[in-house]
This record gives structure tokens, C-alpha cells and sequence, in this order.
């Protein structure tokens, strides 16, 4: 198939305009960069340049790291000894969040409950880092009790805050890669999240038998401008990632890979400058080096908590902000009788109906979009 000249000139053409209108804005906008020209500069780049080959050279370190980067408190080397492990779930929880730990190891995070009623082999790990000196040794002492009860804490002694979320994501794909490579799927997700089980291993069984490869899922962020408030946590200075836009990536409240992806990330993470404190966007650095995709799933929610509805439950895979409702929630979208609600073709057309009402808005809320009433 062959190209004429004149299309190839007005390509690159675009592309030259592309390059300076992204320059004239990071130069001359830059003392004005509010909320509205941060994202007018990041969608602009994202879908005329979308190139960010010279980002990940930036950010490439000199050499490579070896082995984990902080010691270990507390670990499970044989957690992950079966070799049919469906799926490793981390869970990044801080060190004094006992009640959501406990709230999941009764719900969506309970390894028992999957293997009996799902017939899936998961292993389900709460990741966390060191208690902060202000919160006190005793803190520490009662994680240890915690995890004798339980065995299912991975901590290492890096302080558990908000600025070493990377350092949470580093310490997942460490273990990980080292402890259980050969889990089919590794998830990494909140501990305010909810994660209906069963239609998230039927899923994913699913996908087993066919053999997935470069799956990578959840809510994802297309063109996202760094935060150059000051005020807020999210902020990022130039000198810090000087680019107007980040790759794409899925929100870390959730997200899913396979486990090739999961081998993929790591290698990069080896790489790359780790000093971004924001895990979801570091993520999404990494992957764009080893060209990995992110894909939008419609029900993954974002910020704000789905409906609560028997039509919603149907295909939920998850929801965000729920600490003190979980386990209620666990058992009415749990219920057998969810599933009898949508079938045949009345109940299909009733829960249509439903769903456009609660998810097709005028007002945006960020929950599962307008189109997944009509998958």
C-alpha cells in the first residue's frame, strides 16, 4: 500500500503545528496555569503529540535496584505456595485502619469465602508501610498481633503516608514479582473500596480460559494535567514532571493486570525515578515504557459510590468510599436473588430503565458512566 507525498507533507505538517501550539502554551501560559488551562495544555498534548518516549528517558535512572529497597516487618514468603493462585489481591491499607481490615477479611477479601462458594484460589494481602513515631511503638505492636491472628499483612519500614504511596506500589510489584509471579492476576486496591467478588472472579475466569495477555483494567484517566496548586495534596512542581500532560492511566482505587503485565511493570518500576509520590500516575509511567495499555471498565467506579439498586449489583465490580456500609452492602449485592431481578426480557427492560435513570445525569457524578446502562 503506498502513501502519496502530499499526505505524508500534511501529516508531519500537523504534527509541527502540534509540537509549537504545546510550546506556545507551556511558555507563554504558564504564569496563568489555573484548572482550565492546565487541562486545555494536557488535552492538547494528549491528542496531537500523545508521544512521551523523551518523559520516560527523563525519568530513567542510571542503574537498576536490587532486591527490595526497605526491609521487610513483617512478610509471608509461602502465602502464595499453590501454583493455581486466580488472583493476588493487595489491599493498601494504613497501619491504624484495623476496622477496614477487618470489615474486608469478613467480605470481598475473604480467600475462604472464594475458594468454597466461587471455586477460585485467591490470596488476599493488606499492604502498609511503618506507623509514623507520632502514632507511637505501640501501634506496631498491636499490627504484629493482628497479623499473627490473621497472616495476611505485608509491611516494610518505609513511614506509611500519603507521599510514599509509591513506595506502597513499589512494595506490591516487589513481592509480587519475588513471592507469587505466577498468580494468573494481581489487583491493587483501596481499603474504602468494594469489590463484588463474584462477578469479579467469574470474570476473570473467564479471561483465564482464554488466555489473556497485556490486560490492564479499571477507571482510566485519559490527558490528565499535573495539580499545580500549591494547596493541594496532589501538587506536583515543574521541577518535579515539567510535562503538561501524564500518560494514561487507571485511578489507584482499583485496578486489575494480568500476569505478564504485572512482570512488565515491575522491570520498570527498577527503572524509573520513583520520587513522584503519586502511585496511580507512577504507574501509568511505567506502563507507558513498557507500552502497555490502560482499559476503561465501565463498572469501575471512580470517586463516588454507585447506586444502591439490585440492577446496579448485576454487573458491579466495584465502588468507592465505603467504610461504615460495607458489609451491608456485601450482603444485598451479594443475594441470590440480584441475579433473578434482570432476567428475561421484562426484567432486562426494567433494569435498562433503571439504570438510565440513576446513571445517565445531567449533573456529572463520578460513579459508572451513562453508557454502562446499556451494556
Amino acid at each position: 500500500m503506498f502513501v502519496s507525498g502530499r499526505r505524508v507533507k500534511k501529516w508531519q505538517f500537523m504534527q509541527l503545528f502540534a509540537t509549537c501550539f504545546i510550546l506556545s502554551l507551556m511558555v507563554f501560559w504558564r504564569p496563568i496555569d489555573d484548572r482550565i488551562v492546565s487541562h486545555m495544555k494536557s488535552y492538547s498534548y494528549r491528542y496531537l503529540i500523545n508521544s512521551y518516549s523523551f518523559v520516560n528517558d527523563t525519568l530513567s535512572l542510571k542503574h537498576t535496584s536490587d532486591g527490595a529497597r526497605y526491609q521487610y516487618l513483617i512478610n509471608h514468603e509461602d502465602k502464595c505456595q499453590a501454583q493455581d493462585v486466580l488472583l493476588l489481591l493487595f489491599v493498601k491499607t494504613a497501619p491504624e485502619n484495623h476496622g477496614r481490615r477487618s470489615a474486608i477479611r469478613k467480605t470481598w477479601g475473604n480467600e475462604k469465602y472464594v475458594r468454597s462458594q466461587l471455586n477460585a484460589n485467591i490470596k488476599t494481602l493488606f499492604a502498609l508501610g511503618a506507623p509514623s513515631p507520632s502514632q507511637g511503638e505501640g501501634l506496631q505492636r498491636k499490627l504484629v498481633w493482628e497479623d499473627q491472628l490473621y497472616n495476611d499483612i505485608i509491611q516494610q519500614d518505609f513511614v506509611d503516608s500519603f507521599y510514599n504511596l509509591t513506595l506502597k506500589f513499589l512494595l506490591q510489584f516487589s513481592w509480587a514479582n519475588t513471592f507469587c509471579p505466577h498468580a494468573k492476576f494481581l489487583m491493587t486496591a483501596d481499603d474504602d473500596i468494594f469489590i463484588h467478588m463474584p462477578n469479579l472472579i467469574a470474570y476473570l475466569q473467564s479471561l483465564e480460559q482464554m488466555g489473556v495477555q497485556d490486560f490492564w483494567i479499571g477507571r482510566v484517566h485519559r490527558g490528565a494535567p499535573p495539580v499545580r496548586d500549591k494547596s493541594s495534596k496532589y501538587f506536583v512542581s515543574h521541577e518535579m514532571y515539567q510535562w503538561p500532560a501524564y500518560p494514561d492511566y487507571t485511578a489507584g482505587a482499583a485496578y486489575i493486570i494480568s500476569s505478564d503485565v504485572a512482570a512488565k511493570i515491575y522491570e520498570a518500576s527498577q527503572t524509573l525515578n520513583s520520587s513522584l509520590y503519586i502511585d496511580d500516575v507512577f504507574m501509568g509511567l511505567c506502563a507507558n515504557k513498557m507500552r502497555v495499555v490502560p482499559q476503561d471498565h465501565v463498572f469501575f467506579s471512580g470517586e463516588g459510590k454507585t447506586p444502591y439498586h439490585p440492577c446496579i449489583y448485576d454487573k458491579m465490580m466495584t465502588s468507592h468510599g465505603h467504610v461504615q456500609d460495607l458489609q451491608d452492602l456485601w450482603k444485598d449485592a451479594t443475594d441470590p436473588k440480584v441475579k433473578t431481578i434482570s432476567k428475561g426480557f421484562f426484567g432486562q427492560l426494567y433494569c435498562r430503565l433503571i439504570k438510565i435513570v440513576l446513571l445517565c445525569r445531567l449533573t456529572y457524578v463520578d460513579t459508572y458512566p451513562c453508557r454502562a446502562a446499556f451494556v
